[in-house]
């Protein structure tokens, strides 16, 4: 008998077999599980969607009918997490493998014994409970807002988080330092989250994007077409009250320096092309990956606007000083992406998450999570997993061989086609560079000839429906991009638009 919990799981289940609800009631009586019947699947439908979600759901499909895979389909985008069992006949054994890709946490097909059906539903309810477990469930997992979450199970990480409460008691200037990718934003964002100005704006600006007139106008404004009195509020008064992140605060030209110290000695400041004085209340982070050392001496960063702002420093460690997070980090990016995408969270398996413990990480957070986005589109389909492993090393030569390359740790294929090899003048970068608008254009003329329905556009290439939906993502397809594309015709459902986001409306 399968070892009983504190907390009894509920299984729903639809079915017209009543030899088969006897067993399972009769196994659910005896490892305390609650059993209830829905008459049909939209009423089970209902009960999920309307009180609580029970623990698993179990479809009994009458022979021939395939109406269980497009109910799959629905629950996979109305309740990703659901772990669904398909129960099928002899005859419709040819669907298991279309089941399981869809989504389907198992597929079994009758005649069952009564210990085969306990064990797949035992099996499937205390994964689902591990899977709930490694969720954001834990104290050291910290929201900051619907986006952003703070991790602080390592020490260093903890001694950083007592450090922003410190500090975020006071409104002072902080200059966040760390490697990219490390979660200086983030840090910036908690910083903002537990100070008095949590209720006020925070805006983000990338010094290294803009060029020094854009830089300007962001920061502190400017005057409309030249009208006196038509004028344009920068981030500065924007966040009043509220914070900003003054991000790669070394790429600053050196005169908006002189600007920014102005506004931090006075809190004032004259607006461009105006002779209008602004007050100013915002409290200023900053942010590098540079070398502080370096960039003062090259001249990339004012004496004492560094002094000003490095008053109070927090160095944001790199994820190779704090592994033990990598567990934890993995599956919460796993589930946070699956809810986003609609799709079933995929489990990592032993040798992945220790072969996690032997990679550098050079890309730290976002490296990770561009790697757990390319793992749950794509899973063991991706050729790097497909091919059969002797050992672990293996699995870790995967992850170290194209790294060096580009941000994902296994293959090239799921970073930007336009982030390619440093060596961009190498044979090896012109094939890829040729591979990835081969890829792009093949896409785009899938879409065009299915009137941008993605479904039978993944049909038409022979590829799975999530496999699409990330290359639509990767390559930042739209409607719109077909004039790009020579032979386009143009043509494109009236009844549906590209969000960019993998959905239509």
């Amino acid at each position: 008998m399968i070892q009983k919990v504190i907390d009894p799981a509920r299984l729903l289940v639809v079915t017209h077999d009543s030899a088969f609800l006897r067993s399972l009631s009769s196994i659910g009586e005896s490892n305390d599980w609650q059993c209830e019947r829905a008459n049909n699947v939209w009423e089970a439908i209902e009960r999920v969607l309307s009180g609580v979600a029970p623990d698993l759901f179990l479809l009994d499909q009458r022979p021939g009918d395939a109406e269980g895979l497009h109910i799959l389909r629905w629950l996979r985008r109305l309740r990703p997490a659901l772990p669904v069992i398909l129960i099928g006949h002899p005859d419709d054994a040819d669907r298991k493998q279309e089941a399981i890709r869809i989504g389907a946490r198992d597929y079994l097909v009758k005649p069952l014994d009564d210990r085969q059906l306990e064990l797949a539903i035992g099996q499937n309810f205390f994964q689902r409970r591990e899977d709930d477990e490694n969720e954001i469930t834990s104290d050291d997992v910290e929201p900051i807002d619907s986006d952003n979450f703070f991790i602080g199970i390592s020490p260093v990480m903890r001694k950083l988080r007592a450090q922003a409460a410190l500090l975020a008691e006071a409104s002072m200037p902080v200059l966040i330092l760390g490697e990219s990718g490390s979660g200086k934003e983030t840090t910036a964002r908690l910083l903002h989250k537990l100070s008095v100005r949590s209720g006020f704006q925070f805006a983000k600006v990338n010094c290294a994007a803009l060029p020094s007139d854009l830089l300007e106008r962001e920061l502190f404004g400017y005057q409309q077409n030249g009208t006196p009195g038509q004028t344009k509020p920068g981030k500065l008064e924007l966040c009043a009250k509220g914070t900003i992140l003054l991000n790669e605060i070394t790429e600053m030209p050196i005169d908006l320096q002189a600007h920014l110290l102005q506004v931090l000695q006075t809190k004032r400041f004259l607006r461009p092309g105006t002779s209008t004085r602004i007050e100013v209340d915002v409290r200023v982070l900053a942010s590098s990956t540079a070398n502080m050392e370096h960039a003062l001496s090259e001249n990339r960063l004012r004496e004492d606007l560094y002094y000003r702002l490095s008053a109070y420093t927090i160095h944001v460690p790199s994820l190779r000083e704090r592994k033990e997070e990598l567990r934890v980090l993995s599956r919460h990016f796993m589930h946070q992406l699956a809810r986003h995408y609609g799709l079933s969270p995929r489990a990592f398996s032993p040798a992945i998450l220790e072969a996690f413990q032997s990679y550098a990480w050079p890309g730290n957070l976002r490296e990770l999570e561009t790697f757990v986005k390319r793992y749950l589109m794509i899973g063991d389909r991706d050729p790097a997993f497909a091919r059969s492993r002797t050992s672990l090393q293996e699995v870790k030569q995967d992850i170290a061989l194209a790294a060096p390359q580009t941000l994902t740790p296994l293959v090239p294929m799921l970073t930007s086609p336009r982030s390619g090899p440093a060596g961009s003048d190498s044979l090896k970068s012109l094939v890829q560079s040729v591979k990835f608008e081969a890829e792009k254009h093949a896409i785009a003329e899938a879409l065009e000839k299915t009137g941008w329905n993605r479904k039978g556009a993944a049909r038409l290439l022979k590829v799975s429906y999530r496999t699409l939906l990330y290359k639509i993502e990767q390559y930042q397809m739209k409607p719109s991009d077909s004039a790009l594309f020579p032979g386009a015709n143009g043509l494109r459902s009236k009844g549906s638009r590209y969000r960019g986001d993998g959905r239509t409306d």
